[in-house]
């Protein structure tokens, strides 16, 4: 007889079995082994006729939720139940969070053991850590599992009946979501600031100072900050629609007054009015937790969300870090005691401070069981020291930075702000000032400094020195000039800054926010302009619908408070069924969400998807995209497209007449093609400007076309222009094995192709100019992430240790897989192209080769196996749902498999 253990991945289950040994048997559930039914086909017939079949949740009876297990995984469970025959006991080994609870309690509730069953929990995946949770088991923990129900419930019914009225007013295909749609939102208000923000300029006087030969810096900066008394008028000063605050007190500059400031103060005599020296202090930043560390691997490591959620999950699973999914900043004592022994080994003892740091969170219900993010162990490896190499490398050794950062002395110094005054020519007295700082002990500054998401902003580490002034000490100005400056609109979020906005209005989970992000990404409603997140149009007709029609669902005070509700139910404070029939139904104080939806009445889908860019001209969000009306070149009313890369706030009355002066279907004749004879005409199309040949009626096949360069317009596009464009792709040649190389522009710009190879080149005019040895330099460069190489297949990745065949990643009508050209296997939920490995390949594509060759479909006329009887569960009370935790028979719930 043996013990068998289930955790949710192999790659853990392989390192669990290498630390537990003999007398266990180690197997993983893949993730999920059940969930709400996702298509009809899934729905069980004997609800499919319920009023709320669709949901699979029981509205009517305490929202009872029916789960079914996937087709793909019914033969791991096939599994388990085969290993659990042979076992004395079962030990549940999943995550210890909400998500990991759940699967616990449905592989206790599917599994039905008839031996003893221990619920095994570790943050670190150590030998030390392993062993010791297999001695110290607990109990499922009924209140965690009570409230990720709660919360998958919470968002099936948000986003089944919400759905449906996007898809009928705005356009199919679209789907709201309970934190997805805030976060949506979220980016539309920003971009709304920056449409209705308005530039204000402002001047003022930039210096240099000389304090003598024997000063040290002589010469240093300083900006004007006063004159008789006003303080000088800043970028801080001025309103979104442009106008001054406190205009009055404030001296506003402009260009004229400054310049002639400036030359009135020329040979002006300036003497030191002030100083103000202070000691400088900085301690050291906390340990990371999920939502600091993908902050900062955007920052510095420029990884999205979701690759460094799923490169933290790799080097978790193999026993690199602690757990990776945790609001907590706390470390334990024995990686206090590693990473002080670090400091001492590697920076001296000067660096360690007297006792230990202890970090306590700030984060709302934070889980302080779990630790922060951290090497793994009672000692740390350095990076050099785990044989990591790419991404897992650059992460853990940001984790590892960071954490043994965060038990060095304080960064301290000196800062000193200086004034300095003169009088005018023309009778002002005018005063600089100049501030400087210097760092005598840098302290955890030595190892480790955080990344900022303003550009031009300082950095922690950053020193400014100034000369040893004395008040009334007398200095000259070397150079002296205007400078003018704008104010800019509120910065668009980066994946960094709205995970940082989403955190602070406690919105959603941090462990939710990799995939809120990758959802509203994939789902079209925002996309990246560099790392700007920009809102498409169709965004804003549905936050536009939800705003009007379920304002209170998408609110975020409401969201934010739902989340309270979560860990009030997760702590056994508040009952779920309660909970949820308040939300879908409402009560006395507020409105449930069926009575919305039941309630809509008439919405105008028209209105809703009408801007106005002026009196003139709309922008309407159409089936195929947007879309402008409004005057033509005549004044007739014509329509225009709109590039999709446009952002909206660029959308300017002035830009939109561009577009509506070339309006979608309007053709310029350029001339015929000197080689072909075809007319050959300039138009706009849904993504952007380009030329095309006219065939003749009834000719075959498609005209050759070609997308304008950046550098040319409608406007301006002559014959010769639109021969060369017209002639690409363009053989550039070939490489040794001889597969050709072409040059080809594409949507998102222009780039070479050898067979299914692709490489982004740096400008446009490259695709006539490279040349074939360029070109190979270019292929004989490692491989770059991102648009430029994703060309089918997105990825390749190496030779399959098995069966020797190369693997590719490839974009399939489910969504992306890695094939060696045998067997596909679909990539998982915290799996991304970016990050996928040959070892994560390799493992998914021996998962998949173990089930055996794909069985044929079966015929649709095929009898219907018979729904499982359903286990009831009664709504029993919170304590004996607890008592139920190592025997599925008391806990007698409604869960259908």
């Amino acid at each position: 007889m043996s013990k068998l253990v289930i955790v949710e991945s192999p790659a853990k289950a392989r390192t669990i079995a290498g630390y537990l040994g003999p007398g266990y048997v180690v197997e993983s559930s893949i993730g999920h082994i059940r969930d709400l039914p996702q298509s009809a086909a899934d729905t069980p017939a004997k609800i499919k006729d319920k009023p709320w079949g669709r949901l699979a949740v029981d509205v009517e009876n305490g929202f009872q939720p029916y789960y079914v297990v996937p087709r793909d995984k019914k033969d791991q469970i096939r599994k388990l139940k085969g290993l659990l025959k042979d076992a004395d006991e079962l030990y549940l080994a999943t995550d210890e969070d909400r998500e990991g609870e759940a699967i616990a309690w449905h592989l206790l509730d599917e599994l039905k053991p008839k031996v003893p069953v221990k619920r095994m929990v570790f943050h670190e995946i150590t030998k030390a850590a392993i062993q010791a949770a297999a001695e110290s088991p607990r109990e499922v923990h009924m209140d965690l599992v009570e409230a990720q129900e709660a919360r998958r419930i919470l968002d099936r019914l948000y986003g089944y009946e919400v759905s449906p009225v996007l898809w009928k007013k705005v356009m199919s295909g679209l789907s709201a979501g309970r934190v997805q749609s805030v976060a949506t939102r979220l980016v539309v208000d920003r971009e709304r600031e920056r449409m209705a923000f308005r530039s204000a300029s402002y001047w003022d006087l930039e210096a240099t100072f000389d304090a003598g030969a024997d000063a040290d810096p002589r010469m240093f900066g300083a900006k004007l900050a006063s004159i008789d008394g006003a303080r000088v008028a800043r970028g801080s000063d001025f309103l979104p629609s442009g106008e001054l605050k406190g205009a009055t007190t404030l001296a506003h500059l402009d260009r004229p007054r400054a310049e002639a400031l400036a030359e009135a103060l020329q040979d002006s005599a300036f003497e030191v009015r002030s100083v103000e020296a202070k000691p400088y202090k900085r301690s050291p930043y906390a340990p990371f937790r999920t939502t600091t560390l993908q902050q900062e691997a955007s920052r510095k490591l420029g990884m999205s969300a979701s690759v460094t959620m799923s490169v933290a999950q790799r080097l978790y699973e193999n026993g690199f870090i602690t757990y990776m999914r945790t609001d907590s900043t706390t470390l334990s004592g024995a990686a206090v005691n590693a990473a002080r022994a670090q400091v001492r080994e590697l920076y001296g003892a000067e660096y360690v401070p007297d006792k230990p740091r202890v970090y306590a969170s700030k984060v709302k219900n934070a889980q302080e069981a779990h630790e922060a993010i951290r090497p793994a162990g009672e000692s740390f490896r350095t990076p050099a020291q785990t044989g990591l190499s790419g991404e897992q490398y650059r992460l853990y050794e940001l984790i590892w930075m960071r954490t043994v950062a965060s038990q060095m002395k304080d960064a301290v110094g000196n800062s000193v702000s200086v004034r300095l005054g003169g009088v005018a020519t023309t009778g002002e007295d005018v005063v600089f000032s100049a501030s400087g700082r210097v760092i005598t002990f840098h302290g955890f500054l030595k190892a480790y400094v955080e990344g900022t998401d303003a550009p031009g902003a300082a950095r922690d580490d950053e020193q400014t020195r100034l000369p040893q002034l004395t008040e009334g000490a007398s200095v000259s100005a070397a150079s002296l000039h205007a400078a003018g400056h704008e104010t800019k609109p509120p910065a668009r979020y980066t994946e960094a800054t709205l995970i940082r906005e989403l955190e602070e209005r406690e919105i959603g989970r941090p462990s939710t926010y990799a995939s809120i992000i990758g959802t509203i990404l994939n789902r079209g409603y925002v996309y990246k302009k560099g790392t700007a997140l920009v809102p498409a149009w169709i965004a804003f007709s549905v936050v536009r619908l939800l705003e009007e029609h379920f304002t209170r669902l998408v609110s975020y005070e409401f969201t934010a408070v739902m989340e309270d509700v979560l860990d009030e139910i997760a702590r056994g404070e508040r009952d779920r069924v309660a909970e949820l029939t308040e939300f879908y139904y409402g009560s006395d104080t507020v409105t449930g969400l069926h009575p919305l939806v039941t309630g809509l009445g008439d919405i105008d889908a028209k209105e809703l998807a009408t801007f106005p860019v002026n009196d003139e001209i709309d922008l309407r969000v159409g089936r195929y995209g947007p879309y402008l009306e409004g005057p033509g070149p005549d004044g007739e009313r014509v329509r225009a497209n709109v590039p999709e890369d446009l952002p909206p706030d660029e959308l300017t009355p002035e830009k939109a007449k561009e577009l509506l002066a070339n309006p979608a279907g309007d053709e310029r004749e350029l001339g015929r093609h000197p080689e072909t004879g075809l007319l050959v005409v300039a138009k706009n199309g849904r993504f952007g400007p380009y030329v095309t040949e006219q065939l003749p009626e009834g000719a075959k096949g498609k005209p050759r076309t070609g997308s304008l360069f950046k550098s040319m317009s409608l406007d301006t596009v002559t014959l010769d222009d639109a021969v060369q464009l017209l002639s690409l792709p363009r053989v550039v040649g070939a490489d040794a094995d001889g597969v050709e190389i072409t040059a080809q522009n594409g949507r998102y710009g222009p780039y070479l192709k050898k067979g299914t190879d692709s490489r982004s080149l740096a400008a446009e005019d490259q695709l006539f100019s490279i040349t074939l040895d360029e070109a190979l330099a270019i292929y004989a460069q490692p491989k770059q992430r991102g648009r430029g190489a994703a060309a089918p297949p997105l990825k390749e990745l190496g030779n399959d240790p098995v069966s020797g065949q190369p693997v590719v990643v490839k974009a399939g009508r489910f969504g992306e897989y890695v094939t060696d050209g045998e067997y596909n296997a679909t990539l998982r939920k915290d799996d991304s192209v970016e990050a996928i490995t040959l070892e994560r390949a390799a493992e998914l594509l021996a998962e998949r080769r173990a089930k055996g060759p794909a069985k044929k479909a079966a015929k649709k006329t095929a009898k219907k196996a018979p729904a499982k009887k359903a286990a009831k569960k009664a709504p029993a009370k919170k304590a004996a749902a607890k008592k139920a935790a190592a025997k599925k028979t008391t806990k007698k719930a409604t869960k259908k498999s």
